[in-house]
């Protein structure tokens, strides 16, 4: 048997020492600065929520860090999403905000995931998610049935964004006839370029539509026809769901699995293997940041949504995702050519 003495000896070998000190030491971010990578540019929804999310997450932190945002775009906010997974720190300072189809590029094997959604650190949801497609006023595209008889220029974000995938899915699927302009780095600039008359439509999400083109709302500018969820939002009663697009069960199947991104929404992660006090004291100061006065007065003033959900639940609609029919999988990435 061992002796008190000799008991501590054993355990200083084995480094236990290191790992129970670690466990009651309080996490402190004080002198140190936190980065929230947008994978998108600036403008569009992920940029007004991990901005949003800058502005407050450090008041709510021990030590009171600074929060920075900085924006990352790139192959459909998938640039992010690797740097975040392969090179950013694993000491609470590296946050990110990115595509909310990221389980779904991983279950479809799109060749620019170097990820494992499942061993991301998911930190919280600020909001679900409603992306809406749009069409200018001077399109002869008004209704997702006008797209299966006449071509329409839509602008394309990325091969992982929402705006190339669902519009292909749709050719193919239902027979429209989007022609889908690649290049734009993301939705403010779709919207832009269909502003300009260079495509006729774009994707973007219904929070940012809302809150950055009030004057198209308001004028009839242009028209959604659209909306990327399972059941139609009541601030879009008139407007068509995906999954309604649906001919047959697995049609309705396919279309659900490029709706279910909306319950990842607008999301924070952090890289893979975080110390588990780390990643606590982030959720914690993430829940706490979305029952404050002050940040609920804020995101009310620029009409944005909080729908917010905890780490926990993020993790298990992560596996939902990636435990699609492989019947559904197989569809898909023909559909894709993957």
């Amino acid at each position: 048997m061992f002796n008190r003495r000799s008991l501590l000896a054993h355990l200083a070998a084995l480094g236990v020492f290191p790992q129970i000190a670690r466990a009651q030491q309080a996490v402190d971010f004080s002198k140190k600065t936190i980065t929230v990578y947008i994978g998108n540019t600036a403008g569009g929804s992920y940029d007004l929520y991990g901005r949003m999310v800058a502005r407050f997450l450090g008041k709510h932190l021990p030590g009171n860090p600074n929060v920075v945002a900085s924006n990352m775009p790139g192959a459909g906010s998938l640039k992010a999403a690797n740097f975040i997974y392969e090179v950013a720190p694993k000491d609470g300072t590296a946050l990110g905000i990115v595509t909310e189809t990221l389980a779904l590029e991983q279950a479809l094997a799109n060749p620019a995931v170097q990820y494992d959604a499942l061993k991301f650190t998911w930190i919280g949801r600020v909001a679900s998610s409603n992306n809406i497609h749009v069409m200018w006023h001077t399109s002869k595209v008004q209704s997702v049935e006008d797209a299966k008889r006449i071509e329409a220029p839509v602008a394309g974000t990325g091969a992982g964004n929402i705006a190339e995938i669902v519009p292909n899915l749709l050719n193919k699927v239902i027979g429209t006839k989007f022609k889908i302009i690649s290049g734009y780095p993301a939705s403010n600039e779709a919207m832009l370029a269909m502003e300009r008359g260079e495509v006729e439509g774009a994707v973007g999400s219904w929070a940012a539509y809302k809150v950055g083109h009030q004057d198209w709302i308001k004028n009839k500018t242009a028209t959604v026809i659209l909306q990327d969820v399972p059941q139609r939002s009541p601030e879009l009663p008139d407007v068509p769901c995906l999954v309604e697009l649906g001919r047959t069960e697995e049609e309705k199947q396919l279309l659900g699995l490029y709706a279910s991104g909306g319950e990842i929404g607008r999301a924070i992660l952090a890289p893979p293997n975080m110390p588990a006090d780390i990643t606590k004291t982030l959720r914690d100061g993430f829940v706490a940041m979305t029952k404050d006065p002050e940040f609920i007065d804020e995101m009310k003033k620029v009409d944005l949504d909080l729908d917010p959900r905890d780490g926990a639940a993020l993790q298990a609609a992560t596996q939902k995702i990636l435990n699609v029919p492989e019947s559904i999988k197989d569809r898909a990435k023909a559909i894709f050519g993957r």
